[in-house]
């Protein structure tokens, strides 16, 4: 279960210590958070895994979130991409859109426009690669509640670059066990 344990390393050394994102600590206090873990290289068979998750967050209104680790498939980031955008079109052909949003993660997280070196990166980038499963409802509900909820990249962008690069890297770097 290293891959779980490093991805909780992640969350509350990255995404919560930095406020990355303003509602992970409250759901990790919570243990509304699942963590799924798929091992297979397949991608139908990570694509079955992640309907699998939406059934599971369907059936269990106690998991807020899921965060779905790819072990070992996905290392390159292109073809992360590629899968990110076929695992969407998925989404919307089960009738999960609007109920279900996908957010991406990847340790060679690069936005596009950007060079791989940008500390800005670090906002998604992530010890393994992996798909974020959010309930549309709730995620709604929290946007409504924060004030100015469409300056948290911009606010991510800017920490994370006050940071720097060397900071960033050894803060994911300290995740692995």
């Amino acid at each position: 279960m290293k891959h779980i344990s490093e991805t909780k390393n992640w969350l509350e050394t990255v995404v919560i210590a930095h406020n990355i994102c303003p509602f992970a600590k409250r759901e990790m206090d919570r243990k509304s958070i699942h963590f799924a873990l798929e091992n297979s290289t397949d991608i139908e068979t990570c694509l079955e895994n992640l309907i699998d998750e939406c059934a599971r967050l369907d059936e269990n209104e106690k998991i807020e979130t899921t965060l779905l680790i790819y072990a070992n498939a996905f290392a390159d980031f292109d073809d992360y991409l590629d899968f990110v955008d076929v695992a969407q079109a998925l989404l919307e052909a089960e009738d999960y859109e609007g109920i279900y949003q996908l957010a991406s993660f990847h340790p060679r997280y690069c936005f596009d426009g950007s060079t791989e070196n940008d500390a800005a990166n670090y906002t998604n980038r992530s010890p393994y690669p992996m798909l974020h499963l959010l309930r549309e409802n709730s995620l709604e509900e929290a946007l409504d509640s924060y004030q100015h909820p469409e300056m948290i990249p911009e606010n991510n962008i800017k920490l994370t670059r006050e940071l720097g690069l060397d900071k960033m890297k050894a803060t994911l770097a300290a995740c692995y066990e």
